[in-house]
Order: structure tokens, then C-alpha cells, then sequence
């Protein structure tokens, strides 16, 4: 393994580091594709929170869309006006995201490398303590991503890991995402598994890789678009659906996660356990069980949480086990709302000995 495989970071400690560093430095992220690099503008906008988030498509510019310019007449000279997405305009600091930045022309490119490195753009200096980053795709991927040495040289190279099953489950659940799909990732990890690993693509269908011509596959992005899918799929007859599947995330993938929304739809109604936890029906199959978890985390409402915890007990130890590590989670969306219910407390006190390895 090399060194740069050895010393990826996850979309968290990317964020971290280019909030501690990226108004001294610019930061480039690299990584697969459709595995979140765009939601670090998101994220930094929630760790800094008095800047102001500016997202820059620089595949869909030109030179002219940086800065155009203004003359002064009065005094004789050609100033630039920089274009409203930069937001210096906003007169605070910025978090300026450049997203897909080795997919620009070059005009573009040797534009922007002023702002990355002199924290101008035209002749506008970006406010104190402005951000700047910016994010492409693997160059081994073979989708236009090229960036020269004496640019890279001008930033920090950092490369996204791909995300673990655990982590993008957990993402989903606050997300939403249905619940066969997740169940599809615990069933499924190797549908995250980055080409790098895998030599020979026919020992992987369900991944993009380079020596395969692929229309579809599965990434975090299209599985997220399988999601959308599957919420409206009374709406479909299953060949309609199968074929959307397929179109999202390849043959392979769509069969199999055909077969969970098949399993999902044998799983005891929502409505089932909140009116009647005692006696709603408990699934036979271990990936049954799991969806049920997922769901209850994804949905969880104060009016539902008691009802849920009558419910709990009735499942085996590990998905009683699945369930508390999901509210115990830091990022969890739901997690004060169920960690101050009592019926909870009182399971996780009869329960404290799941969690005595933690300690």
C-alpha cells in the first residue's frame, strides 16, 4: 500500500483541516467519484457559520466569468468587477468552494490559481479570514481530471478516502434514505469498494471502474438517487422500477437491491408498531431486522420513540444492540430526542453490559 493510500482522510477530517488551514492555504481534495467531495462546502458552513458559503462550477465558466471590466473615466484606469458568486460583494468572509476545478479550461484554471494563491480576484482582495478550496475527480478515473505541478504546487493535496458501509449508513439514516437501501449497503459492501483494489473489473460489477465501459454504477450519489426512486415506487409497476434501478446503478446492482425492497415491503408497517408495539410483527430474517433498525432510527419522532422502545425488546440482542449504537452516535440527527426518553434510559441501564467494552 502506498503512502497517499495510506493517508486518505474522510469528508470529517477534510472539513477540519481545511477550516484550520484554507484561509492561509488552498486545499484541493481528490477523490472518486459521487462519494460527497461537494458536501464540504455544506459542512464548513456549519462549523463556520459567520462566513458566507460560495459555490463556483468551474467546468461550466469561462475567463470572462470570473471578473469584467469597469473603467473609471474620472481617473483614468481599467478596474475588474469580480462576478457575484465570488460574494465579496456580502463584504464578510467567504468560503469559496471550486468544484471540479481540473475539469476547467485552462483559461479558468490559470484565472482562479491567482485567487488560490494571492486571495484576489481581479482587483478585489477577498475579505480577512476568507477560505478557498477546491475539489476534482481521480485523474485514473479517466474523466478530464488534469492538474499541472506548478499548480499543484500552489495547494495542498489532500485525497478523499471512500466512505465505509457503517459511515454511509449512518449518513443516510439522518438523511432519510429508504431502508432497503441501507440494508442493500450492510448486505453489500463491496458495492463501496474503490477500483484501485479490485485488477480485474469482472471481479466487481457493481463499481465504476476504468477498464470497464460501465453506463451505470453505484457510488453514495447514485445510491442516494435509488432512495429518491424507491419512495415513489407505488407509483411503478416492477418492470418500470427494475429499469430505473438499473439506469441508476447498473444491472448488478439493480437485481439486488430489487430483492431487499421485495424483503422490505414483508416488514411490519410503521404505523403497526406505534399503534401496537406488543403484538406488530417481527421479521424472521436477520436482513429483515436490520431494515426495521434503520427505519425506526431514520424516522424516529418524540410520539414514536416510546412506542418503539415497547417494541425493541421483542427483536434479538443484536439489533437491540444496532439500535443503541445508531442513537449513540455523535452525528446522529435524532440522538438527545431519544437519549432523554425513559423508556430508553431504562433499557440502556438493564442493557449496560453491550456497551462495557466502550468504556
Amino acid at each position: 500500500m502506498n503512502a497517499n493510500k495510506m493517508y486518505e482522510m474522510n469528508l470529517s477530517q477534510i472539513s477540519k483541516a481545511i477550516a484550520a488551514v484554507g484561509h492561509l492555504r488552498t486545499v484541493y481534495v481528490e477523490g472518486h467519484m459521487g462519494n460527497g467531495k461537494t458536501s464540504l462546502l455544506d459542512m464548513l458552513s456549519k462549523m463556520l457559520p459567520d462566513h458566507i458559503p460560495c459555490y463556483f462550477n468551474c467546468v461550466t465558466k469561462d475567463l470572462g466569468d470570473l471578473s469584467i471590466p469597469s473603467l473609471n473615466t474620472t481617473e483614468g484606469y481599467v478596474t475588474y468587477l469580480p462576478n457575484e458568486e465570488f460574494g465579496i460583494h456580502h463584504g464578510k468572509p467567504l468560503i469559496i468552494m471550486f468544484d471540479e476545478w481540473p475539469k476547467a479550461n485552462q483559461s479558468v484554471k490559470n484565472g482562479t490559481l491567482v485567487t488560490m494563491l494571492e486571495r484576489t480576484v481581479g482587483t478585489k482582495k477577498l475579505p480577512e479570514g476568507s477560505i478557498v478550496f477546491a475539489t476534482g475527480n481521480l485523474g485514473a478515473e479517466g474523466v478530464g481530471d488534469t492538474t499541472p505541478p506548478h499548480a499543484r504546487n500552489r495547494m495542498i493535496m489532500l485525497r478523499a478516502r471512500k466512505s465505509t458501509s457503517e459511515e454511509l449508513i449512518e449518513h443516510g439514516i439522518n438523511k432519510g434514505w429508504e431502508p432497503s437501501v441501507l440494508g442493500f449497503i450492510r448486505e453489500f459492501p463491496q458495492i463501496l469498494q474503490g477500483f484501485e483494489d479490485v485488477k480485474d473489473p469482472n471481479d466487481n460489477h457493481y463499481i465504476n471502474h476504468p477498464k470497464a465501459q460501465r453506463i451505470s454504477f453505484v457510488t453514495p450519489r447514485s445510491l442516494e438517487a435509488c432512495s429518491d426512486i424507491l419512495k415513489q415506487r407505488h407509483m411503478f409497476d416492477d418492470h418500470s422500477l427494475t429499469a430505473l434501478l438499473m439506469g441508476t446503478i447498473g444491472d448488478r446492482g439493480a437485481m439486488d437491491l430489487v430483492a431487499f425492497v421485495k424483503l422490505a415491503d414483508q416488514l411490519p408497517s410503521w404505523e403497526s408498531i406505534k399503534q401496537d408495539p406488543t403484538n406488530a410483527k417481527v421479521p424472521d430474517s436477520a436482513s429483515a431486522v436490520c431494515m426495521v433498525v434503520y427505519r425506526a432510527l431514520g424516522n424516529m419522532t418524540r410520539e414514536t420513540i416510546t412506542p418503539f422502545m415497547q417494541y425493541l425488546p421483542r427483536l434479538s440482542k443484536e439489533a437491540q444492540g444496532m439500535f443503541a449504537n445508531g442513537v449513540r452516535a455523535n452525528t446522529y440527527a435524532h440522538r438527545s430526542l431519544v437519549m432523554s426518553n425513559k423508556l430508553f434510559t431504562a433499557w440502556a441501564m438493564q442493557n449496560n453490559y453491550m456497551f462495557s467494552a466502550d468504556k
